[in-house]
């Protein structure tokens, strides 16, 4: 049986320079699926805004929505390192509310760790949920919450000036108490500094291969997400294709009459059909 890893297996890992693999997942059937794959982690994103409800980002996504799928993959994934990504405005009004959001990912869905965008002006929430004994995953770089403010879904950390801006963000994150860090859309080289300048594990979403582990959305990942497809993403699959072959072959089918065939089909207890027959006449 697949064993699950600590955070302590994960500092190893960073140590050792053997790459954590992991993806996101809303649903049990995909988290089932992860888990057989022998994927390291799962995070339950706010990404299923997008990905699963047909949002234009992730700043709809609630708290019970996050729960709920956050429940499933629980379910699925027993032996899995489990991460609850908090939504928008479940953190940033204030500290108090942060501890109290970040504590039903851990009391209703049990997972091992959440996961919270920004960088210095979130580090009182980092510090204060760390406090009350969870594991506390940072996020830098390309920060879908607040894309409004860094003009869209942009690469971040391009120049020296906001380059520096994000080194100085993981380590306060780091001082905060988070046991990892995540970096998303930023040159490899300014991943390759965060990582080397931080003792926790330092992950990457389009942030280089010299991380200490990948992560995708696996939405992107099977070729089911279709609005847009991010530079950084690689397509191992194409499941959307796949389903909308499946789909047309069988109205084809219906319309054709040619499902249901006698296979797909029950069939009466013998000598029933006469008497069923014998009742409707009288």
């Amino acid at each position: 049986m697949k064993r699950k890893l600590t955070r302590f297996d994960l500092q190893k890992m960073k140590e050792s320079g053997q790459k954590v693999v992991w993806i996101t997942a809303y649903d049990y059937p995909t988290a089932q699926f992860a888990e057989q794959a022998g994927m390291d982690m799962i995070l339950v994103g706010d990404s299923l805004g997008m990905c699963i409800y047909g949002y234009e980002g992730t700043v709809p996504v609630t708290m019970d929505q996050c729960i709920v799928h956050s429940e499933a993959v629980r379910r699925a994934a027993p032996n899995t390192f489990v991460i609850g990504d908090m939504p928008f405005l479940s953190y940033q009004v204030s500290v108090e509310a942060a501890v109290r959001h970040a504590g039903r990912f851990f009391k209703e869905a049990s997972v091992d760790a959440i996961k919270l965008e920004g960088g210095r002006r979130v580090c009182p929430q980092i510090r204060a949920i760390a406090d009350g004994g969870m594991l506390v995953m940072g996020h830098i770089g390309l920060t879908p919450q607040s894309s409004g403010q860094q003009g869209g879904f942009k690469a971040q950390g391009r120049t020296a000036d906001a380059a520096l801006e994000l080194i100085g963000d993981a380590r306060a994150i780091q001082d905060a108490g988070a046991f990892a860090l995540l970096v998303e859309a930023v040159p490899p080289e300014v991943c390759r500094i965060i990582r080397d300048d931080l003792t926790i594990p330092v992950y990457s979403i389009g942030a280089g291969p010299e991380a200490d582990g990948q992560l995708m959305i696996s939405s992107d990942l099977l070729g089911v997400f279709q609005a847009f497809t991010p530079k950084f993403v690689k397509r191992y699959a194409d499941v959307a294709g796949v389903v909308v072959e499946a789909f047309r072959a069988y109205v084809v089918d219906v319309r054709e009459q040619r499902f249901p065939a006698e296979e797909h089909t029950y069939t009466m207890v013998e000598g029933e059909l006469p008497k069923l027959t014998e009742a409707l006449r009288g």
